[in-house]
């Protein structure tokens, strides 16, 4: 995960809606899917799903109250204490 990409992708929910990304979201679940898909690009699309999950968090939080950045630096450590 990376958080400039949660950071911007929360940045485009703030502008767009949720439920675009969530549309988005549904797409990429569904090329994970396809066969013949390659495991390089299987790996981009898991990749992607990841970051995307995690702006779909941020927000919730931001949505409850939390501040933003506090938000991403949470949900970061959050992340990083469960691959620890």
């Amino acid at each position: 995960m990376r958080l400039p990409i949660i950071k911007q992708t929360h940045g485009l929910i703030k502008d767009h809606g949720v439920e675009e990304l969530k549309n988005t979201i549904n797409l990429l679940e569904q090329v994970g899917e396809f066969r013949g898909i390659k495991d390089e690009e299987l790996d981009v699309v898991g990749e992607l799903l990841s970051n995307f999950y995690g702006a779909l968090e941020v927000h919730r939080e931001v949505e409850q109250g939390v501040p933003e950045r506090e938000a991403l630096n949470a949900f970061m450590k959050r992340v990083m204490g469960s691959i620890g």
